[in-house]
């Protein structure tokens, strides 16, 4: 039996949900973005006004502000979002308990077999989208297909307020013909790459040799093959969110920070901080991860596998640092993340010979029951009160 999805996509959501909190930025230009004085300045989001205007996701607030100067700012409320995203999940489980939500503005729906409740496919998506309206005051567009890949493509199709039934039959003609950069899945990076073997659209990738491209990027090749002639098995899993896959923070200098000891009072502040939320959650991880962005908003990514699992800001640091020295080609940098994935639950943990994991665990366990009673800032290093300690302030 041929499966039915929804993909619900909310349109500019951080700004729709500002228009809804307010009526008063109705059909105004309406940008979600960071204090311009402090340089946490960039578009986070931006309403379909602000948009025909150019402004843009990632665009300085100082430029967003010279290309649209009748333009709204608002900061970013995320316990908004989180609630409005909650109230969203919770009508779209009227229809179906098979909710997986994939971001918080996007949720796929399996509503195979409900064609006795709600009528058609396309019937249910227009009585979802009038409810969500109705009732959060949020337009979303609603893309259908066979499985999750094709629903994600169609409801991007057409935006903002659109409705799209993508079929199986429809995929040669709507997506073959489409850059390949569309396809779900394909960033820059493997743009770049696909070119090299004369793929520009969907429909080069789809009729190029399977196993060419499983030879040359692994099973990743193979996967972009599938999605290019729209095939997706994956089923809606509405417990993909209840286990976290990593835990991790980042900040936006406040100016450009251009030496290795600035940036390594960031980064400890940063481990201090995301091994905190892994004892919180009562994980370990292995992973460690560190980003970087410089002024022209190129990122780098690198990751470190640690030999045990940790949850200790000291593990973290001395990773973050192999990375930095290993990567960083001391350009100036914008932005610092830092994540530790690999997560498990298992409460073993690795000792060493003369206790020092012991002792430094003790005093984090310490400093975590200090910062639960009074709050996160009460204790810092002394490294954080330096010019380059930005991250507790």
């Amino acid at each position: 039996m041929e499966r039915t999805i929804l993909l619900a996509d909310m349109n500019s959501f951080f700004a729709s949900v500002h228009q809804a909190l307010d009526p008063r930025l109705k059909n105004r230009a309406v940008i979600v973005g960071g204090d311009q004085e402090k340089r946490h300045g960039i578009v986070l989001a931006a309403s379909y006004e602000a948009k025909d205007r150019g402004i843009k996701t990632g665009m300085p607030v100082w430029e967003a502000r010279q290309a649209c100067p009748e333009a709204i700012f608002v900061p970013p409320r995320h316990h908004f979002y989180v609630h409005f995203s909650s109230r969203i999940l919770k009508i779209m489980g009227d229809f179906t308990p098979l909710v997986e939500p994939f971001s918080i503005d996007e949720a796929f729906m399996d509503i195979t077999g409900c064609e006795g409740l709600f009528g058609s496919p396309v019937t249910t998506a227009q009585l979802l989208k009038d409810r969500i309206l109705r009732e959060v005051d949020i337009p979303c567009s609603v893309g259908i297909g066979p499985n999750k890949l094709l629903a994600k493509m169609a409801a991007g199709l057409q935006k903002p307020d659109g409705l799209t039934f993508l079929r199986q039959e429809d995929v040669k003609k709507r997506l073959w013909p489409l850059p390949v950069r569309k396809l779900f899945g394909i960033g820059s990076r493997y743009e770049r790459h696909l070119k090299y073997f004369n793929i520009h659209t969907i429909g080069d990738l789809a009729v190029f040799p399977r196993e060419i491209l499983k030879k040359r990027f692994g099973i990743m090749g193979e996967v972009m093959w599938w999605s290019a002639n729209g095939a997706d098995h994956s089923p809606v899993d509405p417990h993909s969110l209840e286990g976290s896959k990593s835990v991790g923070h980042q900040i936006t200098l406040p100016r450009d920070f251009r030496r290795r000891d600035e940036i390594a009072v960031v980064i400890l502040d940063l481990s201090d901080l995301v091994a905190r939320r892994a004892r919180q959650g009562g994980y370990t991880g292995r992973t460690v991860s560190l980003v970087l962005k410089d002024t022209s908003f190129n990122w780098l990514g690198r990751s470190r596998t640690l030999n045990a699992c940790t949850d200790l800001p000291e593990d973290l640091y001395q990773a973050g640092l192999w990375l930095l020295d290993r990567h960083w080609q001391g350009y100036p940098v914008r932005m610092v993340g830092l994540s530790l994935s690999g997560l498990t639950r298992d409460s073993a943990v690795q000792c060493d010979v003369f206790g020092w994991s012991e002792k430094l665990r003790r005093l984090a366990g310490a400093c975590d029951r200090i910062r639960t009673r009074f709050g996160e800032k009460v204790i810092k290093r002394g490294s954080s009160l330096t010019p380059s300690g930005v991250v507790y302030e």
